[in-house]
């Protein structure tokens, strides 16, 4: 992964350059070097650092907390997003969601397993989509992709301590996944639908890969949790 300029990280990661700015000044996040001209490069390791940091704030840790909570999980961040094999991220995919290739076939799964009513409710929320800007739409999409991120590594974090999938705490972080799913949806998500999604995310390999890379076990886990979330409120 070549080393970005602080312009270049901005724009992928959707902090503002001021902000990395800062983060350099308080000794959170420093370039991999400084060039002649005065360019910050980030390289690999400093982005995957950013991506944590993005991560803490999701979850509301204080910028002066931060830094020691990174030092006490130690250095192997590059570990997140390299879990049993799985290939390097490129630069861009560290801070999005699905790609629109992956996101029609996901829509064409749907459809043929759940039929036209599916459909119907596809076209509505594209609609929807439509309404807005380029500038809202990539917006939207960087900020629900961190989000997202922050949840599912929350969530990972859960399983690997062994918390269990019925707790409070877990609940509590289903929750904000179920608020995120209705945000993306564009409407409400009923407990009813949200244990659908559940069983969709078993169901289909795509997701099934994709969470079992993030730790072994998450699907099942993140499924029971939506399920037992679902439950009680209906």
């Amino acid at each position: 992964m070549k080393e970005l300029t602080v312009k270049q990280l901005a724009a992928i990661s959707g902090v503002t350059v001021r902000a990395l700015h800062y983060y350099d000044e308080i000794g959170l996040l420093q370039p991999a070097s400084v060039g002649a001209n005065g360019y910050r490069y980030y390289g690999r390791k400093e982005q995957l650092r950013l991506q944590r940091i993005l991560f803490h704030r999701e979850l509301g840790v204080p910028l002066n907390a931060i830094a020691d909570i990174l030092e006490l999980e130690g250095e192997d961040q590059v570990g997140v997003l390299r879990q049993k094999g799985e290939k390097t991220m490129a630069n861009a995919e560290l801070y999005k969601g699905f790609s629109p290739e992956k996101q029609a076939g996901y829509e064409a799964w749907l459809v043929e397993k759940y039929g036209e009513p599916m459909r119907a409710s596809i076209e509505h929320q594209k609609k929807s989509w439509s309404k807005r800007s380029a500038a809202e739409q990539k917006e939207f999409l960087e900020a629900s992709g961190r989000q997202i991120f922050g949840l599912e590594q929350a969530l990972a974090g859960a399983l690997r301590e062994g918390v269990d999938p019925d707790s409070d705490a877990v609940d509590a972080l289903i929750s904000r996944h179920r608020d995120w799913v209705a945000m993306m949806w564009g409407r409400p998500c009923s407990p009813e639908s949200y244990s659908g999604l559940a069983d969709l995310y078993l169901a289909h390999p795509d997701f099934v890969a994709r969470y079992e890379a993030t730790e072994k076990g998450f699907a099942e886990y993140l499924a029971s949790a939506m399920k037992l979330h679902a439950k009680k409120r209906s």
